[in-house]
C-alpha cells in the first residue's frame, strides 16, 4: 500500500499537537477571567468586611502579570497552530487557504481562535491598570 504525499503531510502533525493549538488559547482566556474574578472577589470582600478603602496596587500588578503570562501562552498556541497549518496545508498562503481536511481545519481554527482570544486577553488586562479594583466590581 503506497502512501501519497498528501497522506504523509497529514501524518506529519500528531493529534495532541493539533488539540494543543486549538484548546490552549481558550483555556488561557477562561483562566484569566476566573483568576481575575477570584482576585477581585478576595480584595473587595476584604475591603467591604473591614471598611478598608485602599488602592490594592499589589493585586492590580498581579492581575496584569498573570494576564501577560496567559497572553504569551495564547500567542504560543497560535504559533503552534500556524506551524501545524504550514506543515499540513497544500497552500502556503493563509489568506487564500481552504481547510479541506479535518486536520487543516483544526490548525486554521487554532490560529483564528488564538488571534481572537488573544485580543480578548488584552482587553481583559487593561481595566486593572486603569480602573480601581473594587470600582469595576460594582
Amino acid at each position: 500500500m503506497a502512501t501519497s504525499p498528501a497522506d504523509l503531510r497529514l501524518q506529519a502533525v500528531p493529534g495532541p499537537k493539533l488539540w494543543f493549538g486549538l484548546i490552549t488559547s481558550v483555556l488561557a482566556w477562561l483562566g484569566l477571567g476566573f483568576i481575575d474574578l477570584m482576585i477581585v472577589w478576595q480584595v473587595c470582600g476584604y475591603a467591604e468586611k473591614y471598611g478598608v478603602d485602599r488602592v490594592h496596587e499589589d493585586a492590580r500588578i498581579a492581575c496584569f502579570v498573570i494576564s501577560l503570562a496567559l497572553l504569551a501562552t495564547a500567542f504560543y498556541a497560535g504559533l503552534i497552530s500556524y506551524r501545524n497549518f504550514r506543515a499540513i496545508s497544500q497552500s502556503r498562503d493563509v489568506i487564500n487557504a481552504n481547510a479541506a481536511d479535518r486536520r487543516e481545519f483544526m490548525a486554521m481554527l487554532g490560529v483564528i481562535i488564538s488571534l481572537t482570544l488573544g485580543a480578548g486577553i488584552v482587553w481583559l488586562a487593561l481595566p486593572p491598570l486603569i480602573i480601581q479594583m473594587c470600582l469595576r466590581a460594582k
